[in-house]
């Protein structure tokens, strides 16, 4: 193999699991949002912290480092319609949210890779 295949091999293989980390962030935010809207009856926000009782707050900043970027991105859209915000606001949200849930979705990625191997 030669030296510029190997490289051309590892940077795919990177890309692809940096974009399928990305692609599992935005599933889970949009499912822990999704199933916690399903439950309450109203949708997920960051106003979960402002809760009066402290460990109620404590306990939902778990559930909003994962489901952050879909409250992002569901804010953004929103705020874009309603307010008429521009361009460049969003493509920060954008930027943000992708980031977020690339991190997020490493995490998950990671946790499940752990996962199948005390199973196998």
């Amino acid at each position: 193999m030669s030296p510029e295949a190997l490289v051309l091999a590892l940077f795919w293989s990177n890309s692809m699991y940096s974009l399928l980390s990305l692609a599992i962030g935005f599933a889970v935010a949009g499912l822990l949002a999704n199933g916690y809207q399903l439950l309450t009856e109203k949708p997920a926000s960051f106003r979960l912290l402002e809760q009066s009782e402290r460990s109620q707050a404590l306990a939902a900043v778990p559930f909003l480092i994962f489901a952050a970027p879909f409250i992002i991105m569901r804010n953004t859209v929103r705020g874009g319609r309603i307010e008429g915000r521009n361009f460049g606001f969003a493509m920060v949200a954008t930027l943000v949210a992708g980031f977020w849930s690339l991190m997020s979705g490493t995490i998950v990625v990671m946790v499940l890779e752990k996962a199948g191997q005390f199973v196998a």
